[in-house]
C-alpha cells in the first residue's frame, strides 16, 4: 500500500465536502474502502458522495443490512461490513465490485481478500484536536491520479 495524499478535515461539512469532490473525480465501478474507529466520519464521507451522486433519500450505516442500494447519477452501494465475521461468508458483494456503480464500503478490511486490486483505501482518523484526517492510499495508480486531481481543484 502507498500513500497518495492526506487531507484535514475540520468538521462534518468539510468532510463531506471532500467526499463530494473526490465523487467528482471517479469513473464507473470505483471501489472505496473505508476504514477508521467508531465516529471517525465514515458514514458523514459516505454521505457527502451520495450527495454528490445526486441520491435524495436519506443516506445512513447499514451496519444491520450490510448492503444499502441508493440510485443517482451512478448506482451507489454503501456497505457496512462490521458484522462480517470472514470474507468467505456467501455474501454476494463481489458482483457489487464489478458493476457500473460507485460501492463504498465501511470496515472494509474485514473484506480485503475479496475487494478488487484498484481499491482505492481512505483511512479515517480524529486527530486529538477533533479534526479528522483521510490518508488516501492504493496499491494502483488509480490512488496517485485522483489525489493529483484533488490537489489541483
Amino acid at each position: 500500500m502507498r500513500e497518495a495524499c492526506s487531507f484535514i478535515t475540520k468538521n462534518e461539512r468539510e468532510t463531506r465536502e471532500l467526499a463530494r469532490r473526490i465523487a467528482r473525480l471517479l469513473d464507473r465501478g470505483a471501489v472505496l474502502a473505508l476504514e477508521g474507529d467508531l465516529g471517525a466520519g465514515k458514514t458523514t464521507f459516505a454521505q457527502g458522495m451520495a450527495e454528490e451522486l445526486g441520491i435524495e433519500q436519506p443516506v445512513d450505516s447499514p451496519t444491520f443490512t450490510i448492503v444499502k442500494e441508493y440510485e443517482g447519477k451512478l448506482p451507489f452501494y454503501h456497505m457496512d461490513v462490521y458484522r462480517v465475521d470472514s470474507p468467505e461468508e456467501e455474501l454476494g458483494l463481489e458482483e457489487y465490485f464489478y458493476g457500473e456503480g460507485i460501492c463504498l464500503v465501511e470496515w472494509a478490511s474485514r473484506i480485503e481478500p475479496i475487494l478488487p486490486e484498484d481499491t482505492l483505501w481512505f483511512h479515517l482518523k480524529v486527530e486529538p484536536n477533533g479534526t479528522r484526517r483521510i490518508l488516501i492510499t492504493s496499491t494502483h495508480s488509480r490512488a496517485i491520479r485522483l489525489c493529483k486531481e484533488l490537489q489541483t481543484t
